[in-house]
């Protein structure tokens, strides 16, 4: 088991480091010479997929980026670390990627399309997208999926125990085996493309005229557990937002977190990937919502069980129930040698910004304290870290609280969280608080749906 992973440690390193050097090069280069580059560089064969991606690469990626939300507030090295783990992966060559697309859809993309772009316009860890022109002139993303990866990140992530290893040291009270099993089936399910699409036709269901939220549609003919294809999306991407006035910033960011949290409630369902690169942008808090390979359902009592949490914490202040609502929810054993107040001290960090009914600011502060609170068994709430468990169906709840917290710090994000979150929460009912707000609850009544929430 050493050995093989000093294997993949090697060929880690080497493949990151011919991309990196790939990189280097390409960006100096003339664009005739970028090009040439471009396509010297280029996966032409599933061999090169798994040279690349095989043997641990890709699933790294992947747990690369499920662990990106606690990028801000770590140290440098482990910040780069983890960047590392988060490139995205070269491209596969045209004639690689319709190949792909004629094992899955029968045709080859110039017979299947009107018009097919064979430069992809995104890679990422386990796939490509291509625009196209569908035979009744749809403008259409299509999603290709490397050949062979599945195969393997599954069967690597099988034997990937020792990944999880560092999660019983960290936390002593977590049972890591369920933690483990819920990370493995959320990376699993994202290399499945159908399960992707019965995801994303959830949400755009859901969404489907909504003023301020978009969910691209499927395009089902064209669509298959390696290849998705859905509507073309305009906007501009989080890098050009951040340009953008405060007052269009904060629009967004209410957008995002209307979606985020609202969807626990009106759909029982959580798009767990807060990743910059899976929104697209429009100004007046307009934005599309893109890759839905990690949705986690809830079932009822599960969401029951964050109300409850909610009711306790924020509305009522009423620590003692709060602490039996952790327990019997197996966060923190019944006889953890902690006061009350203690526990809610600890926890009532996590929902700090909508404790206060004023405006808040979320900064790079603020969510590297988040980070801190979480891992910093060496801080003040070092011992009481200690004895915490993570049940799995919070696991993904909290790799998205932090991630919108990083997300909305690069944005210094500010609202009254607290105002809109009571619109979304079914157990408040409150009336609109923005006009955002006011505008997303005339369009529910035009769909004889409650004029509250998303």
């Amino acid at each position: 088991m050493v050995d093989r992973n000093l294997r993949i440690a090697r060929l880690g390193a080497r493949s990151g480091g011919r991309f990196a050097l790939h990189k280097a090069k390409t960006t100096f280069a003339s664009a005739e010479r970028k090009e040439a580059l471009d396509t010297e560089f280029q996966m032409k064969t599933a061999a090169d997929v798994t040279a690349e991606l095989g043997n641990m690469k890709g699933a790294m990626m992947k747990i690369g980026q499920m662990a990106s939300y606690i990028d801000t507030g770590l140290p440098d090295h482990v910040r780069q670390t983890l960047a590392s783990l988060q490139h995205d992966a070269p491209p596969m060559s045209p004639e690689l990627a319709a190949e792909q697309i004629e094992r899955e859809l029968g045709e080859s993309p110039d017979s299947l399309f009107l018009e097919w772009d064979p430069v992809p316009i995104a890679s990422a860890s386990i796939g490509q997208v291509h625009r196209a022109i569908t035979r009744d002139e749809r403008a259409v993303a299509v999603k290709i999926q490397y050949p062979g990866v599945a195969d393997a990140v599954s069967a690597d992530l099988d034997n990937a125990g020792w990944l999880f290893g560092g999660l019983s040291a960290m936390f002593p009270g977590m049972q890591p085996g369920p933690i483990v099993d819920e990370l493995k089936s959320r990376l699993i399910e994202e290399l499945d493309y159908e399960a992707e699409a019965r995801n994303q036709r959830y949400f755009a269901e859901f969404f489907d005229g909504h003023p301020f939220i978009t969910v691209p549609h499927v395009v089902d003919h064209l669509s298959t557990g390696r290849i998705l294809t859905s509507d073309l999306a305009s906007g501009v991407r989080f890098d050009e937002v951040m340009t953008w006035s405060t007052d269009e910033k904060n629009l967004a960011a209410e957008t995002i977190f209307r979606f985020s949290f609202g969807s626990i409630y009106r759909l029982h369902a959580f798009n767990g990937d807060p990743h910059p690169g899976n929104y697209l942008f429009e100004k007046g808090g307009r934005v599309t919502f893109l890759d839905f390979g990690l949705v986690k359902r809830f079932t009822p009592s599960e969401t029951r069980l964050f109300e409850e949490l909610i009711q306790a914490m924020v509305i009522d202040g009423d620590m003692p129930k709060f602490r039996g609502i952790v327990e019997d929810a197996d966060l923190i054993r019944r006889d953890a040698p902690f006061t009350d107040e203690q526990v809610g001290d600890y926890f009532r960090f996590f929902y700090r910004y909508v404790l206060t009914d004023g405006l808040v600011t979320i900064d790079e502060e603020y969510a590297a304290a988040g980070v801190k609170q979480l891992f910093d068994a060496d801080g003040p709430q070092g011992e009481l870290l200690k004895e915490l468990n993570v049940p799995p169906s919070l696991v993904i709840l909290q790799r998205i609280t932090l991630g919108l917290m990083g997300l909305f710090a690069r944005l210094e994000a500010t609202a009254n969280w607290r105002r809109v979150a009571e619109e979304l929460w079914p157990f408040v009912d409150a009336t609109p608080s923005t006009d955002t707000g006011r505008e997303i609850a005339a369009w529910r009544v035009s769909r004889n749906q409650p004029p509250w929430g998303l």
